[in-house]
């Protein structure tokens, strides 16, 4: 089973191939399904801004094209020495997908916390607030 300091080295190596030429502000992610299996994303931005994806956005759409749609938990980093939590969108986006798993923010020198991710986004919106569900 992989390591959550695992998990985080391999957000840190991710960072690396990040595209920030508009913020300078370069961030890695590696989500683990509960098979295992490693999924590692970084920031694409774009002139138009809202073309922009996130690292931890990437890192899910990857795990999801390939049929993995179970997660244990997904670590985040940045070049700060803050640790770095996922924005809004990728909260919402990620709770798609369960609200139990553990989100592993770190910094860029590798210290973390963990958090679940309802921590992060209490009173999620979900399918179930939709009219009739999904």
């Amino acid at each position: 089973m992989v390591k959550y300091e695992e998990l985080v080295a391999l957000a840190i190596k991710a960072k690396e191939n990040a595209y920030a030429p508009y913020s300078n502000f370069r961030v890695g992610a590696a989500l683990l399904t509960e098979e295992g299996k490693v999924f590692t994303g970084c920031n694409v931005e774009n002139a138009s801004y809202g073309g922009t994806v996130c690292a931890e956005r990437t890192a899910l759409f990857k795990a999801i094209s390939e049929g993995y749609k179970k997660f244990k938990a997904i670590a985040i980093t940045s070049d700060s020495d803050n640790l770095t939590f996922p924005c809004g969108i990728c909260r919402q986006v990620l709770s798609e997908f369960g609200l139990e798993f553990d989100v592993i923010v770190s910094n860029k020198k590798g210290e973390y916390k963990v958090y679940k991710l309802k921590e992060l986004l209490p009173y999620a919106f979900s399918s179930s607030d939709i009219e009739g569900g999904i």
